[in-house]
């Protein structure tokens, strides 16, 4: 159920350029999903006046604790980078369709490119504990970019790129995944469209779920700002209430 909320910062620090951890305690913890994310808003005035959309990274229900990773790259991210422990955050949540779990039996590939890494590390963990092995490849632009590859490590065989080779495997995620196997039964990815439909056409008649990145105004469907092109008999989709994770397919690239 969606909800607004004043949340409380537990703890926030920035963890690779530009790139914040941020943890909240709320009561609507309970009900989020691995891949839905939260409507954020950074300040109390009307400046800036919406608010971000941001994935959600990690869940801890018995703490009623989330953890959100996020970009600073605009006067909103810019803002809430300021937020401290004890301050409140305003929240409405948890919004959009996350990734299907179960649908993964043995094991299942999770790729992430940039800041569309995050809502996957909650489906690895959440996939570990069903018993389903996890591969894990991670885009990056350069290495101080990099985030949370000992957290994805310790769950389950790690790989990374970067665009300019600093870190892992030069180039982009598509270059790893090109040298292991596809022994998978199901794959899970976030990221930037390009990426999405190229590890998309890299596995034609697997079994996978796209989580997709765009600009959302209202965050509930209703200011149509986030549609794209859809395959099937809808035309369009909404990212933000129809996703942001959809089958492979669904949405046109």
């Amino acid at each position: 159920m969606i909800r607004k909320e004043l949340m409380t910062v537990v703890r926030q620090r920035e963890i690779a350029y530009r790139i914040f951890e941020l943890t909240a305690r709320g009561s609507i913890v309970g009900d989020m999903e691995p891949g839905q994310f939260v409507h954020i808003r950074p300040a109390d005035s009307f400046e800036p006046l919406l608010r971000r959309p941001i994935s959600i990274a990690a869940i801890e229900p018995e703490k009623k604790e989330f953890t959100m990773l996020y970009r600073t790259e605009g006067r909103g991210t810019e803002v809430l980078a300021e937020k401290k422990s004890g301050d409140a955050l305003d929240v409405l949540g948890p919004l959009g369709n996350g990734f299907p779990v179960h649908e993964a039996k043995r094991k299942a590939l999770l790729v992430g490119g940039g800041i569309g890494v995050p809502p996957l590390y909650e489906l690895a963990r959440q996939l570990s504990t069903l018993g389903v092995e996890t591969v894990h490849v991670l885009g990056f632009d350069s290495a101080d970019s990099v985030f949370y590859e000992s957290e994805f490590s310790a769950i389950g065989k790690t790989y990374v790129a970067t665009v300019d080779g600093t870190r892992g495997t030069a180039g982009f995620v598509t270059h790893v995944l090109e040298g292991i196997p596809d022994d998978f039964d199901t794959y899970y990815s976030c990221g930037p469209a390009p990426m999405l439909k190229a590890v998309e056409q890299l596995y034609p008649g697997k079994t996978g779920y796209l989580s997709y990145e765009q600009r959302m105004g209202c965050g509930i469907g209703a200011c149509f700002a986030c549609v794209c092109k859809s395959n099937d008999a809808r035309d369009y989709v909404k990212v933000c209430s129809d996703g942001p994770v959809f089958p492979a397919g669904v949405v046109a690239g």
